[in-house]
């Protein structure tokens, strides 16, 4: 695929670590949520919320890096596969993913804050807490929307696959190239 039609090194970058980072804090929050307090527990949270502030700051740079280099366009048979309908999912799906991003790990940090348990990133740099001790508030508000929006970010990443998928089984059309990492891609 010529270069024009791929994304940039650092959107592919930023793409794949916040992939596998999301999928990481995600399966780790699923684990965790079953487990019986312990130090085990207690380690995993911190891995959790240290996956969850490095997901926020990757987000706000791959944002930053989105605003200034506009991802390459869908090439002309793809868009010709595509109904108005599916350029609509596709559309929304995207800002969607975007705004989990961001909404998942603030929701975490925000729980965390007002349960009373500080965030302190790779057990090095403390944050401040931005929402008062509240725990009836964390329990009852702040833990259902953060875990409401994981599974709607991890809902979206299973469409987005789809989608993906879609396009080079159905239409024959291989987007993932323009999203796989090294030269030529897959």
């Amino acid at each position: 695929m010529p270069p024009r039609n791929r994304y940039s090194r650092t959107a592919i970058g930023l793409h794949w670590l916040l992939a596998l980072l999301i999928a990481g804090a995600f399966g780790m929050g699923l684990y965790v949520a079953g487990l019986p307090i312990s130090p085990w527990r207690l380690r995993l949270m911190n891995w959790h919320k240290w996956a969850g502030v490095t997901i926020l700051a990757l987000s706000l740079l791959r944002l930053a890096w989105r605003l200034r280099h506009a991802p390459p366009p869908l090439p002309e048979p793809v868009l010709r596969a595509m109904p108005p309908w599916q350029q609509r999912l596709h559309q929304g799906t995207m800002a969607a993913l975007y705004l989990l991003f961001f909404a998942v790990p603030l929701l975490g940090w925000a729980y965390s804050s007002a349960m009373g348990f500080p965030v302190v990133w790779m057990g090095m740099l403390p944050l401040p807490d931005f929402v008062a001790p509240d725990e009836a508030f964390a329990k009852s508000v702040l833990l259902p929307l953060h875990r409401g929006g994981a599974y709607l970010l991890a809902a979206l990443v299973v469409v987005h696959v789809a989608g993906v998928l879609k396009h080079r089984w159905i239409d024959h059309a291989n987007l993932l190239v323009r999203m796989w990492p090294g030269k030529e891609g897959v």
